[in-house]
Order: structure tokens, then sequence, then C-alpha cells
């Protein structure tokens, strides 16, 4: 069902702890990997292991987010993050006179989520993807308020196994959700899982995309419009096996999974069967990570008139289950105009030899340069500063 209030609308409330504060978080222990929170201590001793890129300064903006995840910029500047286990949605009011510090107290627009993640803002509306659907609320950016009910623009997506759900708005004016797969690898029964939807409020989605396994990031080239994203292979198949991937996504496209991983390599499990009458011709990627980095975000950045090579930052959460950890970092992208696509770290330091210290999942730009990145282990909000700015 599409645009009917719910019945118990999440409510909106203002957040009273301190903008410096500890987290509320649960540990997760998995695979010996702790994700958990920080206090400012920790922000302390983390902070100087982060290595940025040249240019670059980095420093802790916010702290006190637990399970920070996804971000997006309201239309005076501030920015709104989505606590994914804490079921809360918070707005940062960001200081125009002193970067290193916020204007104020975090905001809670919106709690009593289940698993909020993507997020966006368009027509006077703060759009919320949780894990089965996606909510619509009146915005007040000036305000830096939500008001009314929620609104259930879509419906219906599947719930558990990969639940994280982006929402973004593409140059064609449909909006865009990723799904998921259920499982590790298997055949899927919910024509939803494991690809890319498109629908305009109002009316039923439709598949867009397929055989994308966990497809959390995407994002559309400033100068082409071509379709970008990143995407998530399969476990237990060993240390290197198989590649994360960049894909170039393309209407009607099947990207492989289940049967196929990588550079279309057969699955061993369920790569015969496969049935190209069927499933259709698997696409390639464009670009391979090192397996099991988890790449949960991909951001283009603002084109420099002077260069012809864009750029797109990529967040990589972190391997769980690799003898040696991969991931751990942000990284960019940077294509050129033949299409060709190189690699190199934009913030790394979260993985101490084989110490985690921190988890990066998204990265937002700012229009003053700098660079946010969001850390989900630590709860933490960090900015990249262009020294000199």
């Amino acid at each position: 069902m599409f645009f009917r209030p719910t019945r118990k609308a999440p409510s909106a409330a203002k957040y009273t702890g301190p903008v410096r504060s500890v987290c509320l978080c649960v540990a997760l222990v998995t695979a010996s990997l702790t994700v958990g929170c920080a206090n400012a201590a920790d922000v302390e001793d983390v902070a100087p292991k982060l290595k940025p890129a040249a240019g670059y300064k980095v420093s802790a903006l916010a702290d006190g987010l637990s399970d920070a995840r996804l971000m997006t910029l309201t239309s005076v500047g501030d920015v709104i993050v989505s606590l994914r286990g804490p079921g809360r949605v918070v707005l940062l009011p960001l200081n125009k006179s002193d970067e290193s510090a916020l204007a104020g107290e975090p905001i809670t627009l919106v709690q009593g989520l289940r698993r909020p993640h993507g997020l966006m803002i368009d027509g006077g509306y703060l759009y919320i993807a949780a894990e089965t659907q996606v909510l619509r609320y009146n915005f007040d950016a000036v305000k830096r308020a939500v008001t009314g009910k929620a609104e259930i623009v879509l419906d219906g997506m599947p719930s558990g196994g990969h639940s994280t759900r982006t929402i973004r708005k593409g140059p064609d004016g449909a909006y865009y959700v990723s799904v998921g797969s259920s499982c590790n690898v298997c055949i899927e029964d919910h024509k939803w899982r494991a690809a890319l939807l498109r629908f305009t409020p109002g009316e039923t989605p439709t598949v867009f995309a397929t055989g994308l396994r966990n497809t959390v990031g995407y994002d559309w080239h400033p100068k082409t419009q071509a379709l970008y994203s990143v995407d998530n292979g399969r476990d237990w198949l060993g240390d290197d096996e198989p590649p994360g991937e960049v894909n170039l996504i393309t209407k009607n496209g099947f990207y492989g999974w289940p049967f196929f991983n990588g550079d279309n390599a057969l699955d061993p499990d369920f790569g015969a069967k496969y049935n190209e009458a069927r499933h259709g011709k698997a696409l390639a990627p464009v670009h391979k990570f090192t397996a099991h980095v988890a790449a949960l975000s991909l951001r283009f950045l603002t084109p420099k008139p002077d260069n012809e090579t864009i750029s797109a930052l990529v967040g990589q959460h972190g391997s769980w289950n690799r003898s040696k950890k991969s991931g751990y970092k942000v990284v960019r992208l940077d294509i050129a105009s033949d299409g060709s696509l190189t690699q190199s770290d934009f913030l790394t330091g979260f993985l101490q030899g084989q110490t985690v210290i921190g988890r990066p999942v998204d990265t937002l730009e700012l229009s003053d340069g700098r660079i946010l990145v969001t850390d989900d282990r630590n709860g933490i909000v960090w900015q990249m500063t262009p020294e000199g700015s």
C-alpha cells in the first residue's frame, strides 16, 4: 500500500543528552570482532591513528551516535544521520562559524523505527528507508523539525537477512531502493530480494536490476548520469574469493548472484542452476575490491571544473570472517573520461595491524569542502577538513 498514515507513527522527540556523550549500545561479538561504541576518551585515542589523504586533517565532529550509518544534507547545511540499532534519526546542527563543534545538541527527529538506514530529503519531506517500509515526514529545515504523522511511501519490503535499505532519487526523478538478499547464497522466493527497485510515490515499484546480493551504496555519475553501485559478494569461499564489486547498473541488468561471482566465475554451489534464457546474461563488474571489504556506500564528489576525472568515495566497513582482515577504510575511485577506474586510499587507520578501532560506513561532502565519515563501531561522525581552509 502507498501513502497511508501509519496507525502508530514513529514519534519525533528532542535529544536531551550532551553532544559528547557515551553511546547507548549493545556489543556485537562475531568471529572475535567486537562492535561497540566510543566515549570521549576513545575519540582521543582513535583520532591520532587515522590517516587522511594528503591535503586533509581529521577530527571528530560528533560522538555518542550509536550505530551511525547513512547521512543526508539539509537545505540549510545541517546533517541528518540514521542510527540503525537504536531506531532513531538525528539531526546534527552544524556551526557555521566554528567547524570544530556543533551549534547545539543533536536533535532526534524520529524514533521508534525498525532499523532505519537510508535517508533522503525531497520536496519538503524527509524520507527514511527502514527495514520493511519507506516512510516520509514533513520536514522544516529552518526549524530543524519534522511535523505530522508518517506516511508510508513504500510497504512490504521483506525483513531479515541483509536488512539495510538505501533510498536515493535518480536524475530521472524516480526513487530507487536497494533490497539485499535473505541469505549468503540461495535462490530467492521474493522478487524484490537481491535487487534494486525503482518507483514513484503512489505507484507500484518495479524491479530495475537483479543479481545484486547486497548493494548498499550507489550513486549517479555527475556528468554522464550513469548509475554506479558497490556490491558485497558471498561468504565461505576462502579469504580471497569472491571480490567485492563496483557495478555499472543498467535497466533490467542481471549482475550474477547467486550463480556467478566476480568476473562471472561460476558459483560452486549454485552455478549449475543458472539458466541464461530465464535469468539473462550476467554483467561483470567494472572494478573489483579485495574480497570481503564490505563496501557500504558510494558517493560521487563535486566535479572540479579543470579536471575531466570524476571521483567517488566508498566506505569499506571491513571483513568479519577473513583470517587476515580487509577493508576498514574509505577509498577513492577516480573515473577517467574513458570509463577506466583507479583506486586509492582516502582515510585509513581504522585497522591497526589486525586490531579494529573503527568501521567507516558513509561519506558526505559539505559545501565548504569538508568530508564527513560515519563510524558505526565508535558512534562517531569524523570530519576531514582541507588543510588551510
